[in-house]
Protein backbone atom coordinates (compact mmCIF):
# COMPACT_ATOMS: atom_id res chain seq x y z
CA UNK A 1 0.00 0.00 0.00
CA UNK A 2 0.99 3.53 -0.50
CA UNK A 3 -0.43 6.18 1.76
CA UNK A 4 1.65 9.35 0.40
CA UNK A 5 2.63 10.25 -3.12
CA UNK A 6 5.78 11.39 -4.30
CA UNK A 7 6.32 15.20 -5.03
CA UNK A 8 6.31 15.88 -8.38
CA UNK A 9 9.00 17.95 -10.21
CA UNK A 10 7.96 21.43 -11.41
CA UNK A 11 8.37 21.84 -14.98
CA UNK A 12 10.44 23.63 -16.70
CA UNK A 13 9.08 27.10 -18.31
CA UNK A 14 8.14 26.67 -22.06
CA UNK A 15 9.89 29.12 -24.36
CA UNK A 16 8.90 29.96 -27.74
CA UNK A 17 10.85 29.95 -30.55
CA UNK A 18 12.77 33.30 -31.44
CA UNK A 19 12.44 34.39 -28.06
CA UNK A 20 15.95 35.86 -28.17
CA UNK A 21 16.37 39.80 -28.41
CA UNK A 22 13.65 40.86 -31.01
CA UNK A 23 11.03 39.43 -28.49
CA UNK A 24 8.25 42.45 -28.00
CA UNK A 25 6.80 43.54 -24.85
CA UNK A 26 2.99 44.61 -24.29
CA UNK A 27 1.87 46.92 -21.64
CA UNK A 28 -1.60 46.61 -20.84
CA UNK A 29 -3.09 50.21 -20.17
CA UNK A 30 -6.40 50.60 -18.36
CA UNK A 31 -8.48 52.92 -19.70
CA UNK A 32 -10.86 55.17 -17.61
CA UNK A 33 -14.13 56.54 -19.00
CA UNK A 34 -15.25 59.72 -17.97
CA UNK A 35 -18.44 59.52 -15.92
CA UNK A 36 -21.06 62.09 -17.82
CA UNK A 37 -21.53 65.43 -17.24
CA UNK A 38 -24.75 66.35 -14.98
CA UNK A 39 -27.06 68.55 -15.82
CA UNK A 40 -29.74 70.14 -13.51
CA UNK A 41 -33.19 70.67 -14.42
CA UNK A 42 -34.89 74.40 -14.46
CA UNK A 43 -38.16 74.98 -14.07
CA UNK A 44 -38.83 78.95 -15.03
CA UNK A 45 -41.44 81.49 -13.77
CA UNK A 46 -44.45 82.47 -15.45
CA UNK A 47 -47.41 84.41 -14.60
CA UNK A 48 -49.76 82.15 -15.68
CA UNK A 49 -49.09 78.74 -14.74
CA UNK A 50 -50.78 77.75 -11.04
CA UNK A 51 -48.87 76.96 -8.55
CA UNK A 52 -50.80 73.96 -7.48
CA UNK A 53 -49.38 72.90 -10.94
CA UNK A 54 -46.09 73.44 -10.64
CA UNK A 55 -46.34 71.28 -7.14
CA UNK A 56 -48.35 68.50 -8.86
CA UNK A 57 -45.49 68.43 -11.65
CA UNK A 58 -42.39 68.08 -8.75
CA UNK A 59 -44.19 65.68 -7.22
CA UNK A 60 -44.84 63.61 -10.59
CA UNK A 61 -41.76 63.98 -12.64
CA UNK A 62 -39.20 64.67 -9.91
CA UNK A 63 -40.58 62.15 -7.05
CA UNK A 64 -40.55 65.12 -4.53
CA UNK A 65 -42.73 65.16 -1.68
CA UNK A 66 -45.59 68.25 -1.07
CA UNK A 67 -43.38 70.21 1.38
CA UNK A 68 -40.08 70.40 -0.52
CA UNK A 69 -42.40 70.96 -3.81
CA UNK A 70 -44.11 73.66 -2.15
CA UNK A 71 -40.27 74.88 -1.21
CA UNK A 72 -39.24 74.43 -4.83
CA UNK A 73 -42.14 76.21 -6.30
CA UNK A 74 -41.62 79.41 -3.76
CA UNK A 75 -37.99 79.41 -4.84
CA UNK A 76 -39.30 79.54 -8.64
CA UNK A 77 -42.00 81.95 -8.10
CA UNK A 78 -39.42 84.15 -6.08
CA UNK A 79 -36.18 83.80 -7.94
CA UNK A 80 -37.54 82.98 -11.53
CA UNK A 81 -35.87 79.51 -11.36
CA UNK A 82 -35.44 77.15 -9.48
CA UNK A 83 -33.58 73.46 -9.62
CA UNK A 84 -36.00 70.56 -9.87
CA UNK A 85 -33.18 68.14 -9.94
CA UNK A 86 -29.70 67.25 -11.26
CA UNK A 87 -29.28 64.05 -13.41
CA UNK A 88 -27.58 62.89 -16.85
CA UNK A 89 -28.12 64.47 -19.73
CA UNK A 90 -30.93 62.00 -20.84
CA UNK A 91 -32.14 61.83 -17.63
CA UNK A 92 -32.92 65.46 -17.82
CA UNK A 93 -33.55 65.66 -20.98
CA UNK A 94 -36.96 62.90 -20.57
CA UNK A 95 -37.99 65.16 -17.14
CA UNK A 96 -37.59 68.37 -19.41
CA UNK A 97 -40.31 66.53 -22.02
CA UNK A 98 -42.39 65.28 -19.87
CA UNK A 99 -43.18 68.36 -17.31
CA UNK A 100 -43.53 70.23 -21.06
CA UNK A 101 -46.01 67.61 -22.28
CA UNK A 102 -48.16 67.54 -19.16
CA UNK A 103 -48.18 71.43 -19.11
CA UNK A 104 -48.77 72.02 -22.83
CA UNK A 105 -51.54 69.11 -22.44
CA UNK A 106 -52.95 71.12 -19.66
CA UNK A 107 -52.85 75.02 -21.41
CA UNK A 108 -49.96 76.24 -19.26
CA UNK A 109 -47.56 77.68 -20.91
CA UNK A 110 -44.89 76.24 -17.85
CA UNK A 111 -41.17 76.12 -19.27
CA UNK A 112 -38.72 73.41 -17.90
CA UNK A 113 -34.70 73.65 -19.20
CA UNK A 114 -31.62 71.37 -18.92
CA UNK A 115 -28.09 73.25 -18.54
CA UNK A 116 -24.64 71.53 -17.48
CA UNK A 117 -23.43 71.59 -14.10
CA UNK A 118 -19.58 73.16 -14.43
Amino acid sequence: MKFMSTPKQPRAPITPPNSGEDAVVLERKTLRTQPPQMHQVLMLNDDFTPMEFVVWALQEFFSKDRESATQIMLKIHLDGRGVCGIYTPDVAFTKVNQVLQAARSAGHPLQCVSEPIE
